[in-house]
């Protein structure tokens, strides 16, 4: 940099002139209907619940609440459709998918404009990772459609029914993506609930469905909230269940189910550890700390929400991390600028705030960014908290937000002891110069994914899912896959 140039100060001060993207020509409805059997039709209760916009409060659609009756017409309609699709060949199977794909990707920016409108999250993150991330999803499955046979051989592949598939708020399109694509690869019909807070890009999905002529009842999209859930859990012609969520919904599920036929699937929550040892890549590893946490507001199963740095660089880190947090931007998420959303509901706001009460009264030191949030809206100041030992609450239960708690170590065995000293399982990540040593924590660490030397990256071929009550089987990959089929 020459001397003329005037050198930037990364602070609370430092501003960039804001960029909204653009949501013109972006196409959403002022209410939407069940998306049953290949049309959009009303609900038997005529009931409606609205959706929000959670950074400016503002009401964005109503979208119609689905009852039992719904319930079984979708099933109805996804049981008639298996009778066909499950017949046809493989190859036609994937030729669909595939145009799924296509048409996601040449939709992109609209999917992306409506899952920040609708969940919160920055703008940069919904067109540069989820909606691709989406679509790779379905390109992948596209694939193995008419390979089944060579993906489990001497094995019979066969598919299981009908699957009932329920997803969170937290990434609605990936986890739809997650969850349809294998279900229709290994020739299965489905029957999809998104969440009541973020319900319209599942929505926007069932209109690319439609348009894509994917056999009428092949997916069937119904919303509403913890009673549609319920009733799709608990119909008798539904052969596979498959959830993301919350480990207390997650347990409810398997109760309801124990004694039945149905296969099951479960991916529940988490409380990652993150382990910083001194011969880590510093700089690096604090990218990878703020990836691990801020990412999507901290509204991630699989976050690095428990932070363990070795002593001898504790101090470094530290520095380092809160010099960082000061560059981080807190506000609309529409803003290309923007690196941390808005909070989903007052709801979640309101329990990570009640978390960051109960850390300060645990006698933990909080840390917050100096930046100013928006006076409308639901959002949170990036928070980290000092001097935090296992027996805190902060440290054992899953906020899901953008609060992390700091620990030091000192030996392998300590941190190893401490990592596993939760009653989740589902990630973990680990930062080291030494490939000897990454290998000796993956076969220690009890937990279902384990990052090395980078954080919350996905690919559609690696599975994911976790242990204990982070739940069980496994999406993406060939293991996605086999969770769809009889073998």
């Amino acid at each position: 940099m020459s001397k003329k140039e005037p050198k930037l100060k990364f602070n609370a001060a430092w501003e960039l002139a804001p960029a909204p993207e653009d949501t013109k020509h972006i196409s959403i409805k002022k209410q939407y209907d069940l998306f049953i059997n290949g049309e959009f039709v009303k609900p038997n209760s005529k009931k409606y619940f609205a959706t929000y916009n959670p950074a400016t409060e503002e009401k964005i659609a109503e979208v119609a609440d689905a009852d039992e009756r719904d319930v079984d017409k979708a099933v109805k309609a996804a049981r008639v459709a298996f009778n066909s699709w499950s017949k046809l060949s493989g190859a036609e199977r994937g030729k669909y998918i595939y145009r799924i794909a296509r048409l996601m990707q040449e939709r992109a920016r609209e999917f992306a404009v409506i899952e920040t409108m609708d969940g919160g999250k920055p703008i940069r993150e919904s067109r540069d990772i989820d909606v691709p991330l989406a679509a790779n999803h379905f390109f992948y499955y596209a694939g193995w459609a008419d390979k089944l046979e060579y993906a489990f051989p001497n094995r019979n592949p066969k598919p299981l029914g009908v699957a009932g598939q329920i997803i969170p708020w937290n990434f609605p399109l990936l986890m739809a993506a997650w969850k349809i694509a294998p279900a229709l690869a290994a020739g299965n019909t489905v029957v999809l609930k998104p969440a009541e807070t973020t319900p319209l890009t599942a929505l926007k999905l069932a209109e690319l469905i439609r348009d894509s002529g994917l056999p009428k009842g092949v997916v069937n999209i119904i919303t509403g909230a913890g009673k549609t859930g319920a009733a799709i859990v608990n119909h008798p012609d539904i052969n596979k269940i498959a959830f993301t969520g919350s480990t207390d919904v997650g347990k409810l599920i398997q109760k309801s189910i124990a004694g039945s036929n149905k296969k099951l699937t479960l991916e529940l929550g988490g409380k990652a550890a993150n382990i910083i040892f001194e011969d880590a890549p510093l700089d690096q590893a604090v990218e990878g700390i703020i990836n691990g946490i801020f990412f999507n507001q901290g509204h991630v199963c699989c976050a690095g929400s428990r932070l363990f740095i070795q002593e001898s660089v504790a101090d470094v880190v530290i520095r380092k991390l809160k010099d960082r947090m000061e560059t981080l931007r807190v506000g609309d998420p529409m803003d290309k600028n923007t690196d941390v959303g808005a909070i989903n509901s007052k709801e979640q706001l309101m329990k990570i705030s009640e978390y960051i009460k109960i850390g300060k009264n645990e006698g933990a030191e909080m840390y917050q960014s100096s930046c100013s949030i928006p006076k409308k809206g639901y959002f949170c100041k990036p928070t980290l908290f000092l001097n935090t030992s296992q027996s805190h609450r902060i440290v054992q239960e899953e906020i899901f937000g953008p609060v992390l708690a700091i620990q030091t170590f000192r030996t392998i065995e300590e941190v190893i002891e401490k990592a596993n000293n939760i009653p989740y399982g589902l990630s973990a990540g680990v930062w080291t110069d030494k490939g000897s040593k990454i290998f000796n924590l993956t076969t220690k660490l009890r937990a279902g994914v384990v990052w090395a030397n980078t954080y919350n990256k996905f690919d559609p071929t690696s599975p994911f899912g976790g242990y204990k009550e982070s739940g069980f089987g496994r999406e993406g990959g060939l293991h996605g896959l086999a969770a769809y089929l009889e073998l």
